[in-house]
């Protein structure tokens, strides 16, 4: 199906207004009971964190947002997905293979439709939270 005829089907026409002045989604704050280990997955993944405030909270520019990571008292983060959009299809490449690398789990980037043409993938971090990996295709005109 190309994108006009997905949009046709899954688009609401008209659009409806949103309610609050929504500025975005700023981040995501995962607590692991693996803490140590947690950390040394994102470190590999991501390299060294941008915010480091004191021994528990270590925090990762994404973009314009921020993955913060916290010790958790019991278990790990479960039902959840957090999506990271990149600047280009090709990135989502480079950050699959890292997250595959650091010990992460999901199938290769393909290219779809998800409210516009993207290439994606879905990887689960060793303690099973997913992370949706996203780099928009530019629209035609």
């Amino acid at each position: 199906m190309d994108f006009e005829e997905y949009r046709a089907r899954y688009y609401a026409d008209p659009q409806p207004e949103q309610r609050y002045p929504f500025a975005g989604v700023r981040g995501a704050t995962l607590f692991y009971q693996d803490y140590p280990a947690a950390l040394g997955f994102f470190r590999q993944v991501l390299g060294d964190p941008a915010y480091v405030e004191g021994e528990f909270t270590h925090g990762w520019r994404i973009g314009e947002s921020w993955l913060t990571v916290f010790p958790a008292k019991e278990g790990s983060p479960t039902n959840l997905e957090v999506p990271i959009y990149l600047q280009s299809p090709e990135a989502v490449d480079a950050l699959y293979a890292a997250f595959i690398t650091a010990g992460a789990a999901g199938d290769p980037p393909q290219d779809t439709l998800m409210y516009v043409p993207v290439r994606m993938t879905v990887v689960a971090d060793p303690f099973g939270v997913m992370f949706t990996l996203v780099g928009e295709y530019p629209l035609e005109d």
